[in-house]
């Protein structure tokens, strides 16, 4: 059980610094230093959301967050712009019109397990 725990917080600290790295070390353009953070930042509850098995839905992440669906998607763009996140259209809760739903990319995840696996 205990062995277990510290797996999950292996993982989330080592999703947490791999994000990190892959957005500071790597600015774009058009950012500042405060939309960098802001992405670091919002990576972590998304994934907090995505091992809690909640939807990465504008209207989930929003619940989740207090900030506007604007606020959201501003910072959503960078992210799949860097490829940290994957985007699908479905449709909305209602049945009618459409949604967006978010991933984070099994990629990254491959990419941290052939890290872990490198150190040992």
């Amino acid at each position: 059980m205990v062995s277990r725990a510290l797996n999950r917080s292996w993982r989330a600290l080592s999703f947490t610094a791999f994000i990190m790295r892959e957005i500071m070390d790597n600015p774009l353009e058009d950012e500042t230093a405060s939309s960098r953070l802001k992405q670091v930042g919002l990576m972590s509850v998304l994934y907090c959301m995505h091992v809690g098995d909640q939807p990465l839905t504008l209207a989930a992440i929003t619940a989740e967050t207090g900030l506007t669906r604007g606020g959201v998607y501003e910072t959503i763009a960078y992210l799949l712009k860097r490829g940290l996140l994957d985007e699908t259209e479905i449709k909305n809760a209602l049945g009618r019109g459409k949604a967006r739903r978010f991933s984070i990319p099994e990629g990254i995840f491959e990419r941290i397990r052939q890290f872990e696996r490198s150190s040992r």
